[in-house]
């Protein structure tokens, strides 16, 4: 298999995108300096917005969720916006508020389980903790990204000799015992308490009894990789569905002066159904919408005429067939790593995708040069959902969904294909262009 030098590039700044985003807080500030580096401009939703044309801007909603755009050269009215979404947050574990304490002298920690996550899969990982933590001070209460680099926690499998039948009904942990991790030692449950807050003041630089709370993940501390005989397939935590904001934003920073409006939208709170002030479902990408119609003096039906005129890509992670388990999928849709994205589509509307999006979306893969699948779910297997539904019906914008393939969706370690996020970056640029 060939695979170009830009490839190997696109796919190494992914990796080390996803390295440096370890939660969505990380992801959103992460996201927000490679924006900055290339002149966008932060707007403040508590302060007027003024814009120029061609202006390049984003504004991040709670820190986990963020919106970029590029006021386009042709009206909004005629020419719409040009719109991708995807999500920051992955499936996983998060800490309670009150996560320490001590079991017979063993520190550990009490999760709680985000999303979906397979949960074998973090057993003997080494853990470590990423996300963001409140602090109190002289200015009132500020919000600090923090991240442990070294790892600190652990999941330890129970031995086979206690658990004689893992290997042929596999590994089953109880969400509320199984789980808790171990960090340390401690005597008692204040301790541990105080291990942990001790541990994080230490690397905010703060006294321990500023930390007035947290919104911590676990994550695991291996950096991402290339593998295979041709190192062909990239393998990191995250990659959904941080492989497609990365994707986005790429896409979006190298389109100079396109000609409609475009949008990048990365929400929160996907994999826990969106319902919040920052995922899909609230209300984020239509307020950013409404102040650049109106501070471009759209009438209400202009901007009705705006969404007739606009195109939604919603993108997140697609399932790759699994020769080992080939009876997993649907007949005469399997998609494969590395032969281009996927178009997801679903009867049921789990996906957005419908004959006409899907025809759109094929012109721009066939305009970029860019080979692409087409996937539906197994019938009597329930399908996994993404914002596109959501923002289909929110805004009423022809939207399809997408995504490339990949390998253990969900698990704390999934694998990808290198020459795929070069094919999605250029798609996406094409929607942008177009």
């Amino acid at each position: 298999m060939q695979i170009s030098i830009e490839a190997r590039q696109h796919a190494q700044a992914l990796l080390d995108f996803i390295d440096h985003s370890p939660s969505p807080w990380h992801a959103v500030e992460t996201v927000a300096n490679q924006l900055k580096a290339h002149g966008f401009k932060n707007l403040r939703e508590n302060e007027p917005w003024q814009f120029k044309q061609g202006g390049k801007y984003f504004v991040v909603r709670d820190g986990g969720s963020i919106i970029a755009f590029t006021l386009g050269q042709q009206a909004i009215a005629d020419s719409g916006f040009r719109i991708v979404g995807a999500h920051t947050d992955s499936p996983g574990l998060r800490l309670k508020p009150q996560a320490a304490y001590s079991t017979e002298g063993t520190a550990q920690l009490g999760v709680e389980v985000y999303g979906g996550p397979i949960l074998a899969t973090f057993t003997d990982r080494d853990l470590s903790l990423a996300g963001r933590v409140v602090i109190r001070g002289a200015q009132g209460l500020q919000t600090r990204v923090v991240r442990l680099d070294q790892p600190i926690a652990r999941l330890p499998n129970l031995a086979i000799h206690m658990n004689r039948e893992v290997n042929d009904k596999g590994l089953v942990l109880n969400k509320q015992t199984g789980l808790p991790l171990i960090f340390g030692h401690a005597a008692n449950t204040a301790a541990a308490k105080q291990l942990l807050t001790e541990t994080l003041a230490g690397k905010l630089a703060v006294p321990a009894e500023a930390i007035a709370g947290w919104d911590l993940s676990l994550y695991d501390t291996q950096r991402g990789s290339f593998w295979g005989i041709a190192q062909e397939f990239i393998a990191n935590s995250q990659l959904d569905n941080l492989a497609s904001c990365h994707a986005a934003l790429e896409a979006l920073i190298s389109t100079e002066a396109p000609s409609a409006t475009t949008i990048c939208a990365l929400f929160d709170h996907e994999e826990v159904g969106s319902e919040s002030a920052t995922g899909a479902g609230g209300s984020f990408l239509l307020d950013v919408i409404n102040r650049i119609c109106l501070s471009s003096g759209l009438t209400q039906e202009d901007q009705l005429r705006s969404f007739a005129n606009s195109f939604f890509i919603s993108a997140d992670m697609a399932h790759a067939f699994h020769p080992n388990h080939a009876g997993s999928y649907e007949p005469c849709h399997h998609v494969h790593i590395n032969q281009g994205p996927v178009i997801k589509t679903n009867a049921n509307q789990r996906y957005s995708t419908n004959a006409v999006t899907a025809a759109r979306f094929i012109q721009l893969c066939e305009q970029a040069k860019v080979p692409h699948q087409q996937y539906a779910h197994r019938t009597d297997l329930g399908c996994g959902s993404t914002i596109g539904p959501i923002m289909a019906a929110q805004l009423g914008i022809a939207t399809v969904d997408v995504g490339n393939s990949m390998w253990a969706m969900h698990s704390i370690r999934e694998s990808a294909g290198v020459l795929d996020h070069s094919y999605m970056i250029a798609t996406l640029q094409q929607h942008y262009a177009s």
